[in-house]
């Protein structure tokens, strides 16, 4: 029997992913062909593919809007197509992967996770930034680890001297320095190395790091000063497109097995090598040795401006694309014995979610239930130096919230840079405090709390009180204690009519178009005292529309929301017998539409699962059917309670 094996995968990885396997396994079903679909979502991959079977497998079908391991197909015949395709067209794509003009995978620099064609194309990640950040990822471990390390031999085994505190030759903590010290030197290859991996795969990986190694040591051209992370970012590009570029020329077939081993690493690594011993490595070296010179004599005005400027791209995006830039330059001084860039920019890195979480307990008038709660989470988050934790904050009300942290991290960082704050490790918070890695610890703390504190007064000046008054912890548990109906946690959902109930099914919606249908569906929500804000709930569903429709075709739409203003795991379903236009992929009106409501606090694999195997089972044409022939809500929750 002919066998076939798939990998579905979308972006969110909680409907479509699971409907283009049910598509593509019903599709074989009836062609008589074997299949195996593994599916790559929210939860994780599931049904995963072995080695036996792809080794027995006449063809293999990609269909996915992610990125994807084609490594373990070499060799094989694979289609790869968007997800929508496995949902709308699943026997064109059997067909395809199975005909004589399949392509094989060759394995060649293919080997790497491979972005599918997406309808979104357009704002797709600039490949510069994605590289530079693939190597930043693999180099802040190594800057942590050796940061740490000498940080802990100097605490505990340094010896103050006219020099400064310096470690005894003959002491056991000069080997701790050491092995810090070693973790040090891998840094700029390390760079390099990823960056190159990231643009030409396995191929790339040798060349850059060689590449990276020889900017990090200016013996090899000439120079006392090394190029540093410029020498490495410059190593780390060159390398991987110099790789690419000898991957694309046409071999003959004898060669090709040995190309990704031999002679793509070799030239490229003899191309890099030669230009920098050559050509680049002296400027460069020379470049960075007057940057670094200029930022350790960086005093007064000019130091201020630099901490506001760097503080200020920290809390900007708290995570994003800006603050990665500025943590990246911090981490390279690091690299460079100027310890004085990233001590500010450690305090900025926990000034937003602490000022937040601290806004939260001195303003509670600002703030609904749900968020105070949150508020705790985002303290405990600053603590560990996690910037994201205001992210929660920020997504609802950006207009307000961004400039309070913006102006709460500038002004700490300002502090940190005056007081001489330095951080020796390539992360931020009070963590790194504790454990000994600042210099001038107090004042680092000192600079957090005063950016906190202006941050949470910012907030207060801002945002204006809350309408609903704060209910006490106490007094929720009472009510949930008394209320029998309700909710089960998310780990506790079993089936779909775990998070649903006859008052949250409406067989007849009356709205006429999509917005109308979700706030009709919302006020449902809102009757059934699920929600704390149906403002903010609604942003979050139409936020998710605005990334892709939840249209998933076949008369079917699947709304979802996560937010704080969810307290607890709901569905609702409704009935529009005309239909709506919900953009879906097949252009089909949507008759049959489930909200999802999912707490921010609660989200789980459980429910997860439910989504799971609602996608699957809105596959099922007669099911489908079934549902938008029933007259009443308990006819309904009867077929949902199907779903398990």
């Amino acid at each position: 029997m002919t066998k076939v094996l798939a990998i579905t995968s979308c972006p969110n990885g909680i409907a479509h992913t699971y409907m283009a396997a049910e598509n593509l396994e019903k599709a074989a079903e009836e062609m008589n062909i074997d299949i195996k679909v593994e599916t790559q979502g929210s939860i994780g991959a599931e049904n995963e593919l072995t080695a036996s079977e792809i080794e027995e497998a006449d063809a293999i079908i990609i269909a996915a809007d992610k990125a994807v391991e084609k490594s373990r197909f070499i060799g094989k015949k694979l289609v790869a197509a968007g997800v929508q395709e496995g949902i709308r067209n699943p026997k064109n794509l059997i067909e395809k992967a199975l005909s004589d003009d399949a392509p094989v995978h060759k394995g060649e620099g293919n080997n790497k996770k491979e972005k599918m064609p997406t309808a979104s194309e357009g704002t797709k990640q600039n490949p510069i930034y994605r590289h530079l950040m693939n190597g930043v990822s693999f180099m802040v471990p190594f800057i942590v680890v050796g940061g740490l390390l000498i940080a802990i031999a100097l605490t505990i085994g340094g010896v103050p001297g006219e020099g400064g505190i310096a470690i005894p030759e003959d002491s056991f903590w000069k080997t701790i320095e050491s092995i810090g010290g070693a973790a040090f030197s891998f840094m700029v290859p390390i760079l390099a190395g990823y960056i190159a991996y990231s643009i030409a795969d396995r191929p790339g990986l040798a060349p850059g790091m060689i590449g990276g190694f020889i900017a990090a040591n200016g013996s090899f051209y000439g120079s006392e000063a090394s190029a540093g992370f410029l020498g490495g970012i410059i190593a780390g590009f060159l390398a991987g497109y110099v790789a690419l570029w000898i991957k694309k020329i046409k071999v003959p077939k004898m060669v090709q097995p040995i190309m990704p081993i031999i002679i793509i690493p070799v030239f490229s690594s003899l191309i890099v090598g030669l230009l920098f011993v050559l050509l680049i490595g002296a400027p460069v070296a020379q470049v960075f040795e007057s940057l670094t010179g200029w930022l350790a004599g960086m005093q007064g005005t000019s130091s201020i401006l630099l901490a506001l400027i760097l503080g200020a791209m920290i809390s900007f995006d708290m995570g994003g694309p800006v603050n990665k830039v500025a943590f990246l330059f911090g981490a390279a001084m690091i690299g460079e014995g100027n310890y004085e860039i990233m001590g500010p920019i450690a305090v900025a890195i926990a000034v937003p979610p602490i000022g937040l979480g601290l806004a939260t307990l001195m303003f509670k008038n600002k703030f609904e239930q749900a968020q105070q709660e949150t508020g705790k989470a985002s303290l405990a988050m600053g603590f560990f130096g996690i910037t994201e934790g205001a992210i929660p904050f920020a997504a609802q009300d950006p207009l307000r919230v961004i400039p309070s942290i913006m102006i709460g991290s500038m002004t700490g960082s300002v502090v940190a840079m005056l007081s001489n704050v330095g951080d020796r490790v390539a992360h931020g918070g009070p963590i790194v405090g504790v454990l000994g890695a600042v210099d001038n610890v107090i004042m680092f703390f000192v600079a957090i709390i005063i950016g906190a504190i202006v941050t949470a007064f910012m907030i207060n000046l801002l945002r204006k009180d809350v309408e609903n008054p704060v209910v006490e912890d106490s007094a929720v548990e009472e009510a949930e204690s008394n209320n029998p109906s309700a909710p089960q946690s998310v780990e506790q959902i079993d089936k779909l009519t775990d998070i649903t109930s006859v008052e949250l099914i409406d067989p007849d919606i009356k709205a006429n178009d999509r917005d109308g249908v979700i706030d009709e569906m919302i006020a449902k929500l809102d009757a059934n005292d699920v929600l704390t804000s149906k403002q903010d709930f609604r942003k979050a569903i139409l936020d998710r529309e605005a990334e892709s429709s939840t249209g998933i075709g076949m008369n079917v739409a699947i709304p979802h929301g996560k937010s704080d203003a969810v307290k607890v795991p709901r569905v609702v379903f409704g009935i529009k017998r005309d239909g709506v236009d919900w953009h879906s992929a097949d252009d089909s009106l949507a008759k049959l539409v489930f909200m999802i409501a999912v707490p921010k606090h609660a989200e789980g694999d459980a429910h997860l699962k439910i989504l799971q195997m609602l996608s699957r089972k809105l596959m099922d044409d007669q099911f489908r059917e079934q549902l938008l022939n029933v007259r009443s809500e308990e006819e309904a929750y009867q077929l949902l309670d199907q779903i398990q």
